[in-house]
């Protein structure tokens, strides 16, 4: 059942915003830094909401809205500020989509957690057999290789690698039904109700539709991962160069996502896409010291870029929005 109101969407994602830059906060976390399945795609699912309580006021500048972006083609989509947590404007945002490669943040988040990402770990044949079964992305991971984990992060999160995706996951678990379960029960505890993980990869399995989330709950996670200085760094390169070292091969990994490189301040973070997705795109940005982060879900296949361009579209919006000094 959807919403009865587009207005109580939005006021629930203010509130579910606030608590995460809140925790974002207390844990003296830094700003930004600036720097795919065929099937008849299943109808989108929302859950009803409780009754939001009224937001406190925002920590900070705050943004005058006028009007809405044009031209954003999604069918689920937010913008925020970083700082503040201030929800600008917003499409069917607690509506349950699946986010393709978008969920390869929340596999990320777990690495980071953990910690030590100096930690050496093997790369197995079943890594490359996943990748290959599932029809997924490939970061070319060498079977035998020995790489840090910071590396396959990298592998993970520019090439949107799956084999680099099952490693961690494996390794991490220990092993994937233990990981998963890690995913989703970091998901609950971080206030994200309307998400759901069956891979670490956002690979459309068991069915095209069974890793889902929202808006709402994509801007928590990416605030989330986005305190992390080491994801920060990954995730505004355009490619990152690994030299051939003792125990693995040289490796250059693109960035799959079209904003990076093409937008002016983009500094992240996760692209994604299936055939029932759409183009996904989990964005932040800086210009003239005004952050901001956004998500877009299922943009029409109209390009390689479809879900850059509707991001292109919603910061302009938001970044010519007037601010004014807090009270």
């Amino acid at each position: 059942m959807r919403l009865t109101t587009r207005a109580a969407a939005l006021a629930l994602a203010v509130v579910v915003v606030f608590v995460a830059v809140a925790a974002w906060a207390a844990a003296g976390a830094p700003g930004l830094r600036s720097a795919s399945g065929h099937a008849t795609p299943a109808a989108p699912r929302t859950r009803p909401a409780a009754r939001p309580r009224r937001p406190p006021p925002p920590a900070g500048p705050v943004i005058e809205v006028a009007g809405a972006p044009q031209g954003v083609k999604a069918k689920g989509a937010v913008l925020a500020d970083a700082v503040t947590g201030q929800v600008l404007w917003g499409r069917d945002v607690d509506t349950e989509r699946p986010m393709a490669s978008v969920t390869k943040v929340m596999t990320a988040l777990l690495v980071l957690q953990a910690g030590d990402l100096g930690r050496e770990i093997r790369v197995t044949k079943a890594a490359q057999t996943y990748a290959w079964e599932y029809g997924g992305e490939t970061a070319g991971l060498y079977p035998g290789d020995v790489l840090t984990a910071q590396d396959l992060l990298n592998a993970l999160l520019l090439a949107s690698g799956a084999d680099a995706a099952y490693t961690l996951a494996t390794t991490y678990g220990p092993g994937m039904p233990a990981f998963i379960a890690k995913m989703n029960a970091t998901a609950a505890r971080m206030g994200m109700t309307h998400t759901h993980f069956t891979s670490p990869d956002g690979l459309p399995y068991p069915t095209e539709t069974s890793t889902y989330s929202t808006p709402s709950d994509l801007l928590i996670l990416g605030l989330a991962a986005m305190r992390y200085p080491a994801f920060r760094s990954i995730v505004d390169q355009q490619f990152y160069h690994l030299p051939k070292g003792p125990g693995h091969h040289q490796y250059w990994w693109d960035n799959t996502s079209e904003f990076i490189g093409s937008y002016q301040g983009a500094v992240g973070i996760k692209d994604g896409y299936t055939d029932d997705a759409g183009h996904c795109l989990l964005f932040a940005a800086v210009r003239n010291g005004r952050k901001l982060i956004g998500v877009v879900l299922d943009s029409p296949a109209t390009g390689f870029d479809a879900a850059a361009l509707d991001a292109q579209q919603m910061l302009n919006w938001g970044f010519g929005l007037r601010q004014i000094p807090a009270a």
